[in-house]
């Protein structure tokens, strides 16, 4: 929001105008950093303007992208890196960041730390920016004087996070638009199709096959209560989310998910893909094993697995190994066991735990070559079913016609 102010500079002079900031205080304290005694601040009151109030709510509602953020991580190591003041940095990304809600966060975490905020602090203002274990991991490095380090890091695990997810939407765009289209020619056939073929049949008095008995009988459902199945897919949709926002809901959801034939291994995999990588950042940035198993916990996505590994914190409070905690768990395949059991020997769970992931994320890219082979078939059939479907109720009664006529 905007202040109106007036104050005096060390020289007496008066000077009045507007700046922004977040409340009264703040924008005394910003106007103090500049050599100004505040002699009156205000709230500045604006008239209605229908425009910008729209832009101001499609701003709030905006989402960052995972792109933006990386390339707000890779630019923060490189100032970092350099010495340059975290104040300043945050100034001038706040000035060249493409994005208007990150321009604006960072310009805001800037006025924070003007006021003597810590930047983990001031990330933990903006939730809906930055994620419980972005801001853990800044933290860490602000304490640990390595905060260029911590903004490598998230850079590196969201571009990885981010591979992942674009290879997974990769596999199932070619799905999602053969089934769109199969959607839409029974909505053609059903709405326009059958119909007309529906007044043929009827001027012609002949008695129809089953099939296109059923087609017509469909059709003539659809075209007099589409609005009741449009009113049940709402419904249904809206008492599903409901459903999901509950944590039984999710947790039933999450869990069953995975038993998907085809998909739900790929997500387990996934799932725990980010689990091995997101724990092994904490490890190495010098987090405690039980806080960093939260942190992971609440960024994997999947309630039910997210149980399994806040479990597992447990089992390390009561003195127990990770590896012990880990095969309770039932989460993870022998072999990434092992590696687990070989990390603790060692010392080396970080770098075995970057090992898991890589493992998983070579699964995956079998998953997802699997998934492609074994999809085409389902909706080549899918296809030929629709035909099938086709050809018996409308060209079947009209090749039963034909024969009739020619006296058959």
């Amino acid at each position: 929001m905007e202040f109106l102010y007036r104050g005096r500079t060390s020289d007496g002079e008066l000077q009045q105008g507007r700046i922004a900031a977040g409340t009264v205080d703040e924008a005394a304290a910003l106007l103090l950093g500049k050599g100004l005694t505040p002699i009156s601040v205000e709230q500045a009151v604006e008239r209605f303007d229908p425009i910008r109030a729209l832009e101001a709510w499609l701003e709030s509602h905006a989402r960052i992208t995972a792109e933006e953020l990386i390339v707000f991580c890779r630019q923060m190591y490189a100032l970092s890196r350099a010495g340059i003041p975290i104040v300043r940095a945050m100034r001038g990304l706040s000035e060249s960041s493409g994005s208007k809600k990150l321009r604006h966060t960072i310009a805001a975490i800037a006025r924070e730390l003007e006021s003597g905020k810590n930047l983990a602090t001031c990330m933990g203002d903006h939730r809906d920016v930055f994620s419980p274990l972005f801001i853990a991991m800044i933290h860490v490095g602000e304490n640990t004087g390595s905060l260029d380090q911590a903004f490598y890091r998230l850079a590196q695990n969201l571009e990885l996070e981010q591979q992942a997810r674009k290879r997974a939407q990769q596999a199932v765009r070619y799905p999602i638009m053969v089934i769109g289209a199969l959607l839409l020619a029974l909505i053609v056939i059903n709405f326009w199709v059958i119909p007309a073929f529906a007044g043929v049949f009827e001027r012609l008095g002949s008695d129809l096959p089953l099939p296109t008995r059923i087609l017509m009988g469909t059709s003539a459902f659809l075209l007099a209560y589409w609005w009741l199945v449009v009113g049940l897919a709402v419904a249904t949709a809206v008492a599903v989310r409901q459903w999901l926002a509950t944590e039984a809901g999710r947790l039933t959801w999450d869990r069953r998910k995975l038993g998907i034939p085809l998909v739900g291994r790929l997500l387990e995999r996934l799932a725990l893909s980010r689990f091995a990588r997101n724990f092994s950042m904490m490890l190495t940035a010098g987090l405690p094993i039980t806080q960093a198993l939260t942190l992971v916990a609440g960024a994997l996505g999947n309630a039910y697995l997210a149980k399994a590994v806040s479990g597992m914190r447990s089992g390390i409070e009561r003195g127990e190994t990770l590896v012990g905690i880990a095969g309770r768990a039932g989460i993870f395949s022998p072999l990434v066991m092992q590696m687990l059991s070989v990390g603790e020997e060692t010392g080396q769970v970080e770098t075995l735990l970057e090992d898991v992931a890589d493992f998983y994320d070579q699964e995956i890219e079998y998953d997802l070559a699997k998934l492609s082979e074994s999809i085409e078939p389902l909706l080549i059939l899918m296809m030929g079913v629709l035909v099938l479907i086709l050809a018996l109720g409308v060209f079947l009664p009209i090749w039963s016609l034909s024969e009739a006529a020619m006296g058959r």
